[in-house]
């Protein structure tokens, strides 16, 4: 089976969620392809998805909105799993967080399974306007990293049994 693992991510941070969500399928005997939201083109030969945005002022990032308009009928009857990336403290460990507006919208244009948060990473040495926005956050001691690879690997391995347990033998 072959397993698509895409996301939109601008400080990295989300993007390093979906590598190791890759390795850990990977891992589990999957043939799996990495790559960033803006970047798939032929989806319609992949068997399964793992989608994940950074979140940005309570909104998932423009090329994973991108993907979820073009792509959606390409993963219709497929199995589908979705992530978001981005509280800047501990919520995302202390229980299940509603998703976004965005996340909601896209659970139900491609009809995937479930959808969860993980906590979000933001450094001080970001460029662009994220850099103007990491600064500041990091006077007010907010900026830092709050993912926590333990709890994504062990999602990306439950996503993995249930990619198992959905294929025919």
């Amino acid at each position: 089976m072959v397993v698509l693992v895409a996301c939109g991510s601008t400080g990295g941070g989300t993007a390093e969620l979906a590598g190791w969500i890759a390795e850990e399928l990977r891992d589990a005997g999957f043939e799996v392809r990495l790559s960033a939201a803006a970047d798939v083109s032929g989806a319609g030969r992949y068997e399964a998805l793992v989608l994940g945005s950074a979140v940005y002022a309570a909104g998932w990032h423009p090329d994973v909105r991108r993907f979820v308009r073009r792509h959606a009928s390409d993963f219709a009857g497929k199995p589908v799993w979705l992530f978001s990336s981005g509280p800047l403290d501990t919520s995302a460990d202390d229980g299940p967080l509603p998703p976004g507006h965005h996340a909601e919208e896209a659970l139900h244009e491609l009809g995937a399974r479930e959808h969860v948060t993980f906590g979000g990473r933001m450094t001080a040495e970001a460029r662009g306007w994220l850099g103007f926005l990491a600064r500041r956050m990091a006077r007010t001691g907010r900026a830092g990293d709050f993912r926590n690879p333990l709890r994504v690997r062990g999602w990306a391995r439950d996503v993995a049994a249930q990619i198992r347990a959905s294929s025919p033998a």
